[in-house]
C-alpha cells in the first residue's frame, strides 16, 4: 500500500509539472502575439501619418505660373501690327501654334511671357522691335498639371489647375457628388518626390454640411477618387 501511495504522488507531480510547462508556453505565445500586433500598429501609424501629411500643410504658399497646354486658346497682340495679331488661336495637339510671319512655334509648356518672347524673336526679321502680348483665353493646361476627378462626381472630368485651387473649387466645377457617392471615403492622390501619396478627404462633410475644415488646397496633377457607397 505505501508503494502505491508513493506512485500516485509522483504521478500527480508529473501532471502538475506538465501543466506548468504548458501554461508557460501559452504565456510565451501570448507575449509574442502582443509584440507582433504592437509592431504592426506602430508601422500602420507611421504609414497613415505619411499618407495624411499632404493635407496638413495647407498654409503652404505656391508660386505657380500657368503653363500653356494643347487645346488652350490664345490671343496674340502685336502692337501697331493688326495684320499679325490673332484672336483665339488654338494650341494644336502637337503643342504648336501657327503665327503670321513666324511660322510654327512651340507653345505648350511655356508661360505667356515665354511664348511672347518666342514670337517676338520669330517675327523680328519682318517687324522692327515688335511688342508682343500673349493672353490665354481658354484654359486646359498641361496634362501633367490637370486635376483629374474620377468616380461618383456628377460630371467627372479633368480640370485645368488654377492658383490656390481647393477641393471646394473642384467640387463646384464637377457639380458635386452623385446620390451614390461615399464622399467621406474619397481619396486625394498626389505625386511627392516621385512617389504616389494618398489621403482620405471628407467631401460629404464639405459639400453637404459646409464643414470648411474639410476644404484643403489641391496641387497640379492631383487625382481625386470618389468611391461608390455600399448600402
Amino acid at each position: 500500500m505505501p508503494k502505491k501511495h508513493h506512485t500516485e504522488i509522483n504521478t500527480r507531480r508529473s501532471d502538475g509539472s506538465s501543466s506548468e510547462e504548458y501554461f508557460r508556453l501559452l504565456q510565451k505565445l501570448f507575449v509574442c502575439l502582443v509584440a507582433s500586433v504592437c509592431a504592426v500598429l506602430i508601422t500602420s501609424c507611421s504609414f497613415f501619418s505619411e499618407k495624411s501629411a499632404i493635407t496638413l500643410n495647407d498654409s503652404e504658399k505656391r508660386n505657380y505660373e500657368y503653363l500653356i497646354g494643347p487645346g488652350d486658346e490664345l490671343n496674340i497682340f502685336v502692337w501697331q501690327n493688326p495684320e499679325v495679331s490673332v484672336k483665339r488661336i488654338p494650341v494644336r495637339p502637337d503643342g504648336k501654334i501657327a503665327v503670321p510671319l513666324g511660322g510654327d512655334i512651340v507653345a505648350s509648356g511655356k508661360t505667356s511671357n515665354q511664348l511672347a518672347q518666342g514670337i517676338k524673336t520669330a517675327i523680328a526679321d519682318f517687324i522692327r522691335d515688335p511688342i508682343v502680348t500673349v493672353t490665354v483665353v481658354s484654359f486646359i493646361g498641361q496634362y501633367a498639371e490637370q486635376i483629374r476627378v474620377v468616380g461618383e462626381a456628377v460630371k467627372p472630368k479633368a480640370l485645368a489647375y488654377r492658383n490656390n485651387m481647393t477641393l471646394l473649387d473642384v467640387m463646384i466645377l464637377v457639380q458635386g457628388l452623385t446620390p451614390f457617392a461615399d464622399g467621406n471615403s474619397a481619396k486625394l492622390v498626389r505625386t511627392v518626390n516621385g512617389k504616389e501619396v494618398e489621403t482620405i478627404v471628407r467631401l460629404e462633410d464639405l459639400v453637404q454640411t459646409g464643414d470648411m475644415s474639410a476644404n484643403v488646397r489641391v496641387h497640379p496633377g492631383d487625382v481625386l477618387i470618389i468611391p461608390e457607397a455600399w448600402f
